[in-house]
């Protein structure tokens, strides 16, 4: 499974950059919640950086399908820097592509962590700062200033010490209520586009359901059902 991670996440980007379909029914967790149920602080902390946009209402307007790569490699303990922390598909590891910076350090845990858009091909992104700029950037060019949703994905990669090699996928939280400019239909938009990544047999249904709530008034809890009654994903 872990040699088939990259390789997997390799074939979204190219049917992704072609304008093909991304629907491969690939592993990955699929995280789902109602608006402001903490989506983004479980997100941020599972890669340890924050890096997604916050707000008031829907503020996750595009899936997000997000693919870690950890740099680390099985030889950590020489500093991270050998060249067989590479992935399985040739990718060149963080030691690899940026041994003269990290030459220096005493400690592989402060390498260097960056993220990169398929949408930018070949722009680095430092800052996670910069990294959740750009997620809002994008959207708005997108679905615009308004609070509409688009079932376009952003893909993005981040490369880091410290993360796992997983794919995960953040979606619009659940709303039951048009605001504003949203077209009156928008809970029904969210939960077909929810339906649409959970439907998939090989995803794992990460349902966030916020701490001061009922748990037997989960949104999340009660869309996963729809699709794994028996609770086995």
């Amino acid at each position: 499974m872990e040699q088939l991670i990259p390789i997997a996440s390799k074939l979204q980007d190219v049917l992704g950059a072609l304008g093909q379909s991304t629907a491969l029914d690939l592993p990955q967790i699929v995280v789902v919640g109602g608006q402001s149920s903490g989506k983004s602080s479980v997100l941020e902390g599972i890669v340890g950086r924050s890096f997604l946009p916050r707000g008031h209402g829907i503020v996750t307007r595009r899936p997000l399908v997000l693919q870690l790569y950890n740099t680390a490699g099985p030889g950590s303990g020489d500093d991270g820097d050998d060249d067989s922390s590479g992935d399985e598909e040739g990718r060149p590891s963080l030691a690899a592509s940026s041994s003269a910076e990290r030459e220096g350090e005493p400690e592989p845990r402060e390498g260097e962590e960056w993220g990169e858009f398929l949408h930018l091909p070949g722009k680095r992104f430092t800052s996670f700062r910069d990294i959740r700029n750009e997620i809002s950037r994008d959207t708005d060019r997108l679905v615009g200033k308004n609070k509409g949703i688009n079932p376009t994905p952003i893909y993005l990669k981040i490369y880091s010490p410290r993360v796992l090699n997983l794919t995960m996928v953040d979606l619009p939280g659940i709303a039951k209520v048009a605001v504003g400019d949203q077209p009156e239909d928008i809970e029904e938009q969210i939960r077909s586009m929810c339906l649409q990544y959970i439907s998939n047999p090989n995803a794992i249904i990460l349902a966030v359901t916020c701490a001061t709530h009922d748990i037997a008034n989960s949104d999340a809890l009660k869309l996963a059902r729809t699709v794994d009654p028996a609770g086995d994903r």
